[in-house]
């Protein structure tokens, strides 16, 4: 299939799990893919995985600086943006009485205004027939420990799901997103865990899922690829959920 012939998007936090899936997937089906990573060594890495097609950019999307600056660093691979990821981001989790206002603000300073600006920055490059994609989260609809604000943060990404699709209608700009549950990816890098932590958390989820297992980048990156093709074209400010059940099945 060549869904995306000469189309291009931009992918967020895309140099590993479901923002690289995304990427290689968007490429083999005709498209080139412009990534964005915190790290030049997983942009580098992601970009020669990728090959030819696919365009590495550093910006941290949790950076105003970098935001601002994130169209410009655009306009040197491409003039236009077909699909639109707002990917980047990731889990700090800690009881109520453990958060400080540093872990507060790290949280929506990327996943909120992140995923804001991101989009207002490259919204000049979008024509009609685009699309705009956002990454929530399960954890909008399901009551966690420890995920008090990660659990906020993501519901503003969610609200913008309504609020840009309504004054997006009338470019002719769809915007939709998904909410991937317990996928493989590394969500938990950056929570502090040791490996083995992480390892027994896992093991912890698994018996919770209805599938038993957890979901690969792969299958999030097929859901925003058919939100992003003419398959999906009546569907606009929706939200699907890639999560096997979990959270309408307990």
């Amino acid at each position: 299939m060549q869904r995306f012939k000469n189309k291009t998007i931009l992918i967020t936090g895309g140099t590993n799990g479901m923002g690289l899936a995304t990427a290689e997937q968007f490429i083999r089906e005709g498209g080139r893919a412009v990534i964005t990573g915190r790290s030049e060594e997983t942009v580098r890495k992601a970009s020669e995985k990728l090959g030819e097609k696919a365009f590495g950019i550093v910006s941290d999307a949790g950076s105003l600086t970098d935001l601002m600056n994130l169209r410009n660093e655009v306009l040197r691979y491409t003039e236009s943006i077909d699909v639109l990821f707002a990917n980047a981001g990731y889990g700090r989790f800690a009881p109520i009485e453990n958060v400080g206002m540093e872990q507060f603000d790290e949280l929506f300073n990327m996943l909120v205004k992140g995923s804001f600006f991101t989009v207002q920055q490259i919204l000049p490059m979008m024509k009609k027939g685009s699309s705009v994609i956002f990454n929530t989260s399960i954890a909008t609809e399901m009551a966690m420990p420890n995920f008090s604000v990660y659990s906020a943060a993501k519901s503003a990404v969610q609200s913008f799901i309504k609020t840009f699709a309504v004054e997006l209608t009338e470019r002719g700009i769809r915007v939709n997103g998904i909410s991937p549950g317990h996928i493989k990816t590394n969500i938990f890098n950056n929570t502090g865990l040791t490996e083995e932590q992480i390892d027994q958390a896992v093991i912890d989820i698994i018996p919770t899922i209805p599938f038993k297992r957890q979901g690969e980048p792969a299958e999030i990156a097929g859901t925003v690829l058919f939100l992003a093709s003419d398959d999906a074209s009546y569907i606009h400010g929706a939200e699907i959920k890639v999560d096997a059940g979990i959270s309408v099945i307990r």
